[in-house]
């Protein structure tokens, strides 16, 4: 019995409305994949809708059969081991695959570039942080060095023809203070000078030790000084190199201001 032929009884039955169960299931998946069923489907059908009309009931015409096996004969056999054909993958799926591939790969890219970015900015900034203090700082001197408000000090050696000297420039408001020194004699190992601080009030405040270079000049800028403290001298005497918390030996220059 061929396979057509083993579903030609259930057919004329399943065109009535009349098969259930797994008869009818097993006869719906075979119709899915076969023209031949399908069109005697239709003439079942076109049948039963001529014996509606009489009163012969629904068992089908004694045509249908020989007209199934007719058309069944004409239609090329599938052998029932045959494999099921396995559909080809589409390419569009791979071209998916490949767009999804190419977009995180992009977005890889951009999420690096826009790191690199954001780490260029942040030393950018820290350059333009320094750059700004660095400029603050040189522009605290140079007001300090011209301002008419600040004190103007000479310094000379005590006693002695006035070969060293030192000039303070001192803002009060600013706390801020640059010495200059110039002729200073060479000092003895492990000495150093100190400056000082003379208030109108109380004791001589340290404002900072220095070293002159070979030609006896000394530069002393912005050392710690208590705030808007009010000067009207400096001085100048020679300490131990850490320097001393009140003078230890004799002044060597001194200066009021102008």
């Amino acid at each position: 019995m061929g396979v057509h032929e083993q579903f030609a009884e259930d057919l004329a039955l399943y065109a009535l409305d009349a098969l259930a169960g797994e008869d009818r299931e097993r006869l719906e998946q075979h119709l899915a994949g076969c023209a031949a069923c399908q069109l005697e489907l239709q003439n079942l059908r076109g049948d039963g809708a001529l014996l509606a009309l009489s009163t012969m009931g629904p068992k089908p015409p004694q045509r249908a059969r020989p007209r199934l096996l007719d058309a069944v004969s004409r239609e090329p056999r599938v052998a029932l081991s045959a494999k099921p054909a396995v559909p080809r993958r589409s390419w569009w799926g791979a071209l998916g695959w490949m767009a999804t591939a190419a977009v995180l790969v992009f977005a890889a890219s951009l999420w690096m570039e826009n790191s690199l970015l954001r780490e260029r900015i942040s030393r950018q900034d820290q350059q333009f942080e320094r750059q700004q203090a660095e400029l603050r700082y040189e522009r605290n001197i140079v007001s300090t060095l011209t301002s008419t408000r600040a004190m103007k000090v000479t310094l000379v050696a005590a006693k002695t023809p006035p070969q060293p000297q030192g000039k303070a420039f001192y803002l009060r408001d600013r706390g801020s203070l640059v010495f200059l020194a110039t002729n200073m004699p060479a000092l003895p190992p492990q000495k150093a000078y100190e400056l000082w601080l003379i208030p109108t009030q109380g004791a001589p405040i340290p404002a900072g030790v220095f070293k002159p270079d070979s030609h006896g000049s000394a530069t002393l800028i912005n050392p710690p000084l208590p705030a808007a403290a009010e000067a009207k001298a400096f001085a100048v005497t020679m300490e131990n190199e850490a320097g001393a918390s009140a003078p230890t030996s004799a002044i060597l220059m001194v200066g009021a201001g102008e």
